[in-house]
């Protein structure tokens, strides 16, 4: 075994779980679940069948991801986020063939107890603030909060708030890196070195 499993979890024969990789206590990975390199599933942690999970991402304690969600490398998922796949669930009605593809893009952070709706496309390094709730998409590098989520400004790929407007033009540089973010119209570009 090329990863850690804490002896509490349960990883479910046929799961690929990547070199590197931390499996902590009482998690639960189902057979067809795919994770990259280098992951930490903390505590309480449930992965379904149909998951992909990309290398370097972190998913903290009580947190869920169910079928028909991927997230792209590096995201972070705070403690107790949720994902949903059905859009109007019933216990009466079966709805295991209307289940919605999520997906979450390279870098994006899902904060604290914040809550996916099904169906939506987080951004690139996009910022979803704690307690929030994401019923659409969202644009790259974005930084939403409330329920339901709306975009309050601009994230640097270091984790912090760019001094731009939310639409028109700007340049701005990240005070941790010196990189170089434009904005033009309601699209941020990171310019390269």
């Amino acid at each position: 075994m090329s990863y850690f499993q804490h002896p509490s979890a349960i990883v479910d024969t046929g799961a690929k779980i990547g070199e590197s990789s931390r499996v902590w206590h009482f998690t639960h990975i189902c057979s067809g679940a795919q994770i990259g390199e280098g992951v930490s599933l903390g505590q309480n942690v449930f992965i379904g069948n149909k998951v992909v999970i990309g290398n370097n991402c972190k998913i903290q304690n009580n947190v869920s991801v169910y079928d028909n969600v991927t997230l792209e490398e590096g995201v972070f998922c705070g403690p107790s986020m949720v994902f949903t796949n059905v859009y109007n669930p019933r216990s009466l009605v079966e709805r295991k063939n209307e289940y919605r593809n999520t997906l979450v893009k390279k870098g994006a952070t899902l904060g604290a107890n914040c809550t996916i709706i099904c169906g939506v496309t987080i951004g690139e390094f996009a910022f979803v603030g704690a307690g929030a709730v994401v019923n659409r998409d969202v644009p790259n590098y974005a930084l939403m909060v409330g329920v339901p989520a709306r975009q309050v400004g601009w994230m640097s790929e270091f984790g912090e708030q760019l001094e731009l407007p939310l639409s028109g033009t700007g340049e701005v540089s990240c005070i941790h890196t010196n990189v170089i973010y434009r904005l033009s119209g309601q699209v941020i570009m990171k310019l390269e070195n």
